[in-house]
């Protein structure tokens, strides 16, 4: 449950009355990695969920994942599953002589409403190709072989790309990984601090050219689109901020840094997504980062008889 102690960061207006408070924790990181803010309890361990997949891409790359920017962009992806990205994760699967039936993540439809009406419509159902995780998980399955690794068991902790990807978000977020649960889709998921999820932002978007870390950034900031879709707010987000390189994960969590070390990292304490783009702007605001491209996010319509009567917007912190 949310703690009082949490501030509030996204308020819901409807007709003019305040109808629902989200409260969350955050943390903003000047350019030389000291804490230029923080908001509730930002040394709590959180599952980084899907935010961490840049950091597992960069474990990819360091293992000799070599793809193009649009498709390492994808691994890094909670995509929408619209044509664009599962024709993306069928490219990486071929090029390692690999096709559907060897990704394990959990099955679904695409998060994109009309992909997933045009996938029903054909006859379709869920399907671990169509779920937003499947990029990454073609990335894992491609740097197995790249390795000569088994592909069949890589979601193990103890598997050799496993191992590695656990050592880099232990290095990318300067603290040990205390927990490790399994996320959605099935792979791990590391459990750190804010801190430490800003941290890594931070250390990745800032690595010098050439590194793995660099040319995960530079396939995000290149391919937006790639790492959501349309409609999203992180694909938004970094479309709209120039230089920012941002990541959504479940239950609440979004993160984003910058070349110049600035970074941010929060949580909605309920899990929801509802508005926590606008808490990055305001964030970012206290970092003064220039937003002025992503105005359109500060305020999420709240709708009443189908039209607009109100919104979701942050709270100064």
């Amino acid at each position: 449950m949310p703690s009082v102690d949490e501030p509030v960061l996204v308020e819901v207006v409807r007709s003019g009355l305040v109808e629902s408070r989200h409260r969350g924790s955050v943390v903003g990181l000047n350019g030389d990695g000291s804490v230029a803010f923080a908001r509730g309890d930002v040394e709590r361990l959180v599952y980084s969920r899907s935010a961490n997949k840049p950091v597992q891409a960069t474990a990819m790359v360091e293992l000799g994942l070599d793809l193009p920017p649009e498709l390492l962009a994808l691994v890094c992806a909670s995509h929408n599953g619209e044509p664009m990205h599962i024709d993306g994760v069928r490219q990486i699967l071929a090029g390692a002589g690999l096709d559907e039936t060897a990704l394990r993540n959990a099955p679904g439809l695409p998060l994109h409403e009309h992909s997933a009406d045009d996938v029903i419509r054909a006859g379709g159902g869920p399907a671990s190709l169509l779920q937003n995780c499947s990029g990454k998980h073609a990335g894992m399955l491609a740097t197995c072989v790249v390795n000569g690794w088994p592909v069949e068991g890589y979601l193990e902790l103890d598997h050799p790309l496993q191992a590695h990807i656990t050592g880099v978000v232990q290095l990318v977020t300067g603290e040990p990984v205390a927990h490790i649960g399994v996320d959605g889709c099935g792979a791990p998921a590391h459990a750190v601090s804010l801190t430490g999820l800003a941290r890594a932002f931070a250390t990745v978007a800032t690595a010098s050219d050439g590194s793995a870390m660099h040319q995960v950034r530079r396939a995000m900031i290149a391919r937006p689109d790639m790492v959501g879709g349309t409609g999203r707010e992180v694909t938004a987000l970094m479309a709209g901020v120039p230089g920012l390189m941002a990541k959504d994960g479940a239950e609440g969590v979004l993160a984003g840094g910058l070349p110049d070390g600035r970074a941010v990292a929060l949580k909605l304490a309920d899990g929801s997504w509802r508005g926590f783009a606008a808490a990055m702007l305001a964030a970012l605001d206290h970092l003064d980062v220039d937003t002025s491209g992503a105005t359109a996010l500060r305020s999420i319509p709240v709708l009443g008889g189908g039209q607009p009567v109100g919104e979701a917007r942050a709270v100064a912190f």
